[in-house]
């Protein structure tokens, strides 16, 4: 079996009343695809961003190759090997592609924001850069201003930012969210040759794409995991189909 890479072990966090992880407890191995599914308000968004860093959790533990990260900050864990792209998206719109990716890079080294712009010369971060852009195949757009991009370009500019960083582990939250048809095609591509540079902990709502990615997928409903297993497991679970697939599982 792959070893894990990442384990989620009875993580917990409540808003007053309302708990948003229950007790939640998964893994994700080596060379794979695990996606989170559920219904909206399941909770997916709070789990990502306790492994991100970005939230506490009140109670539980979350392990990064083999290191215990649950009190470490974002930038921490991306220097443990923890790569991250959003829902809501955190780039520069006002900076060109070439910079936001070369600001990617640039954080890897430690740089500091302020002396971002000199850094531009620099022929190694460019170099980083222009590699990561040419696989996510926006070559064509490096120096167009961000804002300038569509809504998928921009999808496949966060992944861009994240390789920078050359990640052990990825997150990704809803990447295939505004895309349409063929964007949605060509990004199912993308992480699906990604997996073997780094295993992706997956959450999305199409579910043409999870089914076509994920080796294992856990379905969250109310803050707690009901099932996880492979696509068939998943498709033939009754409490699944009647919490989150319906139609969709056939």
């Amino acid at each position: 079996m792959p070893d894990i890479v990442l384990n989620i072990q009875n993580i917990s966090k409540s808003f007053g009343a309302l708990k948003a992880s229950d007790g939640v407890s998964l893994d994700l191995r080596e060379g794979e695809i695990h996606a989170l599914i559920g219904p909206n308000g399941a909770g997916k968004s709070t789990l990502i961003s306790q492994v991100a860093g970005k939230l506490k959790p009140d109670t539980g533990k979350i392990d990064l190759l083999g290191s215990d990260v649950t009190k470490l900050s974002i930038a921490e864990r991306a220097k443990l090997g923890l790569g991250r792209t959003f829902q809501i998206s955190e780039l520069a719109m006002d900076y060109t592609v070439l910079e936001n990716v070369m600001l990617g890079a640039l954080g890897k080294r430690g740089g500091a924001f302020r002396f971002f712009m000199p850094v531009m010369k620099d022929a190694e971060l460019r170099e980083c850069a222009q590699s990561a852009i040419e696989r996510v195949g926006l070559s064509r757009h490096m120096h167009k201003i961000t804002s300038e991009l569509s809504h998928g370009q921009r999808r496949q500019l966060e992944v861009a930012v994240a390789l920078t960083l050359e990640p052990k582990v990825f997150l990704m939250d809803e990447p295939m969210a505004g895309m349409g048809a063929e964007g949605s095609k060509m990004l199912t591509g993308f992480l699906d040759d990604l997996r073997q540079q780094a295993p992706i902990l997956l959450v999305e709502h199409d579910m043409d794409a999870v089914f076509a990615l994920a080796d294992r997928i856990s379905v969250l409903v109310y803050g707690k995991v009901i099932a996880t297993g492979n696509v068939d497991f998943i498709r033939n679970h009754d409490e699944v189909r009647r919490a989150y697939l319906g139609e969709e599982a056939t």
